[in-house]
């Protein structure tokens, strides 16, 4: 267990360090540029996605769960990876002018044609991030992104306190990549091939087919929201939703992102030892305590995001994105009942399952794109409620193949889920008093702290009141830290 809570440290660290030179740059671009020059890039950004999606065509995912791994398959998989990317390079470029003429937005086309670089980038570096999260090597991963971050922030301010308007933002992107692309190649593992292979593509190209099917309407479905108001509603709303997103993937980024590529192989190495005999299988199992987890961060989180959604967004953003308050408090419905299904996915793909989660994808997918279609005729507003009913159906459609596959019914689940519910309402006296009782002319600031301040004490009690299971990671870090300041203290004197 002390190798996967330190993989779990390096993780989050990256995931927060990320988080946190993401929240600066939005906060100074959020206030250097308008909505509407945001909504140019941010359109690019979603259209580009999409392409990213089929980039990797599953060989991250392989490289993560095939049980043995030589030269032949490697070298296949850098093979993929190159004919793929530099494809979609290609495709994103011819497609750059009719997508632009598509949303009648002329600045479009040179926005996607810068970005359609990063396709050419990325192959070189393709095999490296996977294999290491395979091995585990959370550190090295850190770097690499941080890298991304950190130079990512320098560019877009620098650019856009200089007048490059949207295009600050296309530069930075760019230079992230660039950024990351050579650190990358320093922390690279010994065992990755410089050269592509052909034998074994067969291979790669089966599994990556059901794959990147899967994530590409997975990615539709992230993606779909924006599109549909870019084209439907204007640039000016994408925007401000594209903030509302922002701020409910806070969460993502600071928790989900950074349990996911721990938790992927550790399901993996999991179903690979096998369930033993009797109940649960070990993936099973690992997916139970995970969610347990994830909810007793999730719930509290986006309950307070709710309530406090107008001052954070005065904070972060400034007085021009007022407009995205009643899409945040709409979406946190969906985000909190979707956080108990987050990590069923990669449970579903480490035990094998990975035609049950495509299909999963494609209905969810469906689901989605038609609520969102019949939404966006009557505004931002009624567009977030179907985002909601879209995540509450493919919330259930997760739990029946839950159910069907690994016999997870709705009472186990109970079982695991019963202490975040308790937990999240006792953290939710400080949010919701502050909602009703607090002045208008409170500075968002101040409002905005001492109801965080309340509601983590609030949280930190609970979590021990109820003996949740979060509470024996508090203790043992309580303990690691005062092992180690012990024997600061016995090395000195």
């Amino acid at each position: 267990m002390s190798a996967t809570r330190h993989s779990f440290f390096f993780s989050f660290a990256e995931k927060y360090t990320v988080l946190l030179l993401g929240i600066v740059a939005t906060m100074v671009l959020s206030r250097l540029l308008t909505p509407a020059e945001v909504g140019v890039y941010s359109l690019g950004a979603v259209l580009v996605a999409l392409a990213q999606v089929v980039r990797d065509f599953g060989v991250g995912q392989y490289l993560i769960q095939e049980k043995q791994l030589d030269a032949v398959k490697l070298r296949a998989a850098l093979a993929t990876s190159l004919l793929v990317a530099w494809l979609l390079a290609a495709l994103v470029l011819l497609a750059s002018a009719p997508l632009a003429r598509f949303y009648d937005e002329p600045r479009l086309t040179l926005v996607l044609r810068l970005l359609s670089v990063n396709f050419l980038l990325i192959p070189f570096s393709a095999l490296t991030l996977p294999m290491l999260r395979r091995q585990l090597r959370f550190r090295a991963i850190y770097a690499i992104n941080a890298a991304n971050s950190v130079v990512n922030l320098l560019v877009a301010v620098l650019l856009a306190l200089q007048g490059y308007s949207y295009m600050s933002m296309v530069w930075a992107a760019l230079a992230g990549s660039c950024a990351s692309l050579l650190v990358s190649l320093l922390v690279r593992p010994k065992e990755l091939p410089w050269l592509p292979g052909r034998r074994g593509m067969g291979a790669i190209a089966s599994f990556g087919a059901y794959a990147t099917g899967g994530g590409l309407v997975d990615e539709a479905g992230v993606a779909a929201p924006d599109l549909i108001i870019g084209k439907l509603i204007g640039i000016e709303s994408l925007a401000l939703f594209g903030k509302a997103q922002s701020v409910l993937n806070i969460f993502n980024q600071a928790i989900t992102s950074a349990i996911s590529p721990v938790v992927f192989p550790l399901f993996a190495a999991r179903a690979r030892e096998g369930g033993g005999q009797g109940g649960q299988g070990g993936a099973e199992r690992v997916y139970l305590r995970t969610i347990s987890y994830m909810t007793a961060l999730a719930w509290p989180f986006f309950l307070f995001l709710a309530c406090m959604a107008l001052p954070l967004v005065k904070v972060l953003y400034g007085a021009q994105w007022i407009g995205c308050v009643p899409l945040i408090r709409i979406m946190c419905l969906s985000s909190a009942v979707y956080s108990m299904f987050s990590m069923a996915r990669y449970l579903f793909v480490a035990t094998g399952q990975l035609h049950a989660q495509v299909r999963l994808d494609a209905w969810a997918g469906a689901i989605k794109v038609a609520l969102l279609l019949a939404a966006a005729p009557f505004g931002l507003v009624t567009v977030a409620w179907a985002v909601v009913l879209s995540n509450v159906l493919r919330s259930w459609l997760n739990y029946g193949c839950l159910r069907r596959l690994s016999a997870l019914d709705w009472r186990i689940l109970a079982r695991a889920l019963r202490k975040s519910l308790l937990l999240c309402g006792l953290s939710a006296v400080a949010p919701v008093a502050s909602l009703l009782w607090l002045p208008a002319d409170t500075p968002a600031l101040l409002a905005l702290a001492g109801t965080a301040l309340a509601t983590l004490l609030c949280w930190i009690a609970g979590i021990f009141l109820l003996k949740h299971e979060l509470a024996g990671e508090f203790l043992l870090l309580q303990r690691k830290l005062a092992g180690r300041w012990l024997s600061v203290k016995c090395t000195k004197g």
